[in-house]
């Protein structure tokens, strides 16, 4: 028998995702996130059970994009920080992979480019996030450059990525609009804006493609619950089962550092997984596990294999009893919560040891 523990992945919740995406913003085109693995998903699975309902992918770089078209996944993937040498530009001709162009060296490498297969490009604007972009009053400037490009195709997106899209009605959500409106204002440019936040909560970012990342995994990108993300389903499930049980009295401790005594006569389970896993180390004392549908509480440090939760309050415990990390009845992002972090870190972070069953 194979260790036990294992992240399931519920294929026809990634596809219902991403047809709410479609239905908040239904004349714009859907650009679905990949990134990292597909958010630890499976980057070459999600894409598959996507190529119906997507019209692009989106990666972080040219050897996630190629792990893609190695896999024979066809359609058009954005490199979303673009081209880190100008190598990469031959690779991207030929496989089809689009390139957001953020600084000037980008435009240089292009323009010496010798390609006969047009590239497809993105301009990233910063209207507000400071991390990658030109300055809004570049825009006219930048675009009428790479429209000049012979390698450089027709249809130069203008892209933005909004920073405090999770805050609903924040003045710098509305300011980085109306910088881009500005920016654009006459223009006839294709526009990109909705990250997922945005997507659910800000109607003008709606506009000809949406980069859908979080929410297609079914996490909420917003720190309240909010009804938007109501109709989201998660798609992983991070599944174990009871290893071994023991019953500690009064004063008993648990645990490295023994950072987790117990207050009462209380009965622990083991279970095997832990940070190797992608469990995260930080877990506070009380974060919530489901131990065979009912709620319990983490006891004692993570540990590299194994975690002790504590199940004085579980009916008929016994070993082989199935534990739910997050999933479906405990989500992802209240785990986080409990750890100090967001549920897009937890995801990305299970571990390759964790096998991935996929459900259709």
């Amino acid at each position: 028998m194979s260790r036990p523990t294992r992240a399931l992945v519920d294929l026809a919740a990634l596809r219902h995702n991403a047809q709410l995406a479609r239905s908040l913003a239904p004349a714009a085109r859907l650009l679905a996130v990949v990134k990292s693995d597909g958010y630890g998903h499976g980057a070459v699975e999600v894409a598959r059970a996507l190529h119906a309902h997507a019209d692009a992918l989106g990666v972080a770089c040219i050897e996630e994009a190629q792990v893609l078209r190695a896999a024979g996944l066809r359609a058009p993937v954005l490199l979303m920080e673009g081209v880190f040498e100008p190598a990469e530009l031959a690779i991207a001709a030929r496989e089809n992979f689009w390139l957001v162009v953020e600084n000037t060296r980008q435009i240089e490498w292009l323009e010496r480019t010798r390609s006969s297969v047009p590239i497809g490009v993105w301009i990233k604007i910063d209207t507000g996030m400071s991390r990658l972009g030109f300055a809004p009053r570049e825009l006219g400037a930048v675009r009428a450059r790479l429209a000049a490009i012979p390698s450089v195709a027709p249809g130069i997106v203008v892209a933005t990525h909004l920073a405090c899209a999770d805050e609903p009605d924040h003045a710098l959500t509305r300011a980085q609009l109306e910088r881009l409106a500005q920016a654009t204002a006459g223009s006839d440019a294709q526009l990109s804006i909705a990250n997922s936040p945005a997507l659910l909560a800000w109607p003008p970012a709606r506009t000809g493609w949406s980069r859908v990342g979080y929410m297609l995994y079914g996490g909420s990108p917003f720190a309240h619950t909010d009804p938007l993300t109501a109709g989201l389903q998660p798609v992983m499930t991070l599944e174990s089962v009871i290893l071994s049980l023991r019953d500690l009295a009064p004063g008993d401790s648990a645990g490295y550092g023994a950072t987790w005594t117990a207050h009462r006569p209380t009965r622990l389970a083991t279970v095997p997984i832990g940070y190797s896993d992608g469990y995260p180390r930080s877990a506070a004392n009380g974060t919530p596990v489901l131990v065979g549908g009912h709620r319990a509480t983490l006891a004692g440090r993570v540990s590299m294999d194994m975690l002790m939760v504590d199940v004085s309050e579980v009916p008929d415990v016994h070993p082989g009893m199935p534990v739910q990390l997050w999933g479906p009845q405990l989500g992802v992002d209240t785990v986080a919560a409990h750890c100090g972090t967001i549920g897009y870190e937890l995801m990305v972070r299970v571990s390759p040891r964790v096998p991935r069953v996929y459900r259709s």
